[in-house]
């Protein structure tokens, strides 16, 4: 009974002299949180998107208060709440802050549009766009432009990014906060958070990110960018560039004059509104025929145009026996053997026809010797 009374005392005394240990390092080493930090997270909407640059709402308040501290707010804005949310914390901390830029999300390609950018192939891999862009060029002609499996969708938690399956992607500018989640999930950046201009969101763009020169970039998509520096020749603010052979129109010198929209050939440059992209509607030129020349008064008129001739396909023997389709080209050349030469042209097939020994040269290149 003895034995186990001291056992019991002795690991009381134990754990009373663990939990003063505690109780003393906690009091000395014990981190005080500036009430202000909770004062501030509860103002942020919480939505925890790390649109702000920090970890979560938690991350952006404690930031604040730092800022404050130091004496400026400047650089640092919540996507989600906007200027109003960012008044009510300058308020909390005694601050002033101005008005930041309203920003949205827009899409720099076409999408999945069928009739501007028609698919070559079928992509039956697993729908994602960044396994897609790991394991493939896509299913257009187009290496540089939207994969068209809905990553971006996934990553908005508001709605505001779309799939459609004639326009492509379409951002919803009441929605969008400008948090930057789909452009982080887009694996090749055609996502822009691009700065707009007053509440209709007005704003100009180029809606291509497409690096190849004109001639691929043309034959990749109707609407691709060819870099022929029209747009940035008329822009009087100097806010249109050409980089890596794709236009750039920065939006913090743009002055919404539309210029380089009027000059593009291309209808690469958009017009972004809450109505929606505005597209410069580009016709196609067919080429016009050439009109006949007029004859020459009392010359004769001319004569009728000769049919074309019946041409045969050939027949090269060897030793009596026909040779292979591979070596008959390789002796008489594809034309000889199988297509019809131009009109006109005049070709001994008897000189090709031969009974006699072929040269060694020719053996060799037949595989006969």
């Amino acid at each position: 009974m003895n034995v186990i009374l001291i056992a019991v005392i002795v690991l009381g005394l134990i754990g009373l002299i663990l939990a003063l240990s505690i109780f003393g390092v906690g009091k000395k080493f014990a981190v005080v949180e500036d009430p202000r930090i909770g004062q501030v997270a509860e103002v942020l909407p919480g939505a925890n998107c790390g649109g702000c640059g920090f970890p979560g709402c938690g991350g952006m308040a404690a930031a604040c208060v730092k800022a404050a501290d130091a004496g400026s707010l400047d650089g640092l804005n919540c996507p989600v709440g906007g200027n109003d949310c960012m008044k009510q914390i300058a308020g909390i901390l005694g601050m002033e802050v101005s008005a930041s830029a309203k920003k949205i999300a827009v899409v720099r390609c076409n999408g999945t549009c069928e009739s501007r950018r028609p698919k070559l192939v079928s992509y039956d891999g697993v729908k994602s766009c960044r396994i897609a862009h790991t394991t493939s060029r896509g299913e257009t002609a187009c290496a540089y432009g939207c994969l068209g499996c809905g990553d971006c969708v996934a990553a908005c938690q508001f709605g505001a990014i779309a799939m459609d399956p004639e326009k492509g992607l379409v951002v919803d500018a009441d929605k969008c906060t400008a948090c930057g989640a789909c452009a982080k999930a887009c694996p090749r950046g055609i996502i822009e958070i691009r700065a707009v201009s007053g509440d209709n969101c007005d704003a100009y763009y180029v809606q291509c990110v497409n690096k190849e020169k004109g001639a691929k970039a043309m034959k990749a998509c109707d609407d691709s960018c060819i870099a022929c520096k029209k747009c940035e020749n008329v822009c009087g603010s100097d806010a249109v560039h050409i980089v890596n052979d794709v236009a750039y129109i920065n939006p913090e010198t743009c002055v919404l004059c539309g210029q380089c929209f009027d000059a593009c050939p291309r209808g690469s440059i958009v017009q972004y509104s809450k109505n929606g992209v505005v597209a410069k509607k580009i016709e196609k030129k067919t080429p016009a025929a050439k009109p006949a020349a007029a004859s020459a008064a009392g010359a004769a008129p001319a004569a009728p145009a000769q049919p074309a001739k019946e041409w045969k396909p050939i027949e090269v023997k060897y030793d009596g026996a026909p040779l292979l389709p591979s070596q008959q080209i390789l002796l008489a050349g594809p034309k000889d053997i199988s297509n019809p030469v131009p009109a006109g042209k005049e070709t001994n097939f008897d000189s090709k026809r031969t009974d006699a020994p072929l040269p060694p040269s020719q053996m060799i290149l037949l595989g006969l010797k």
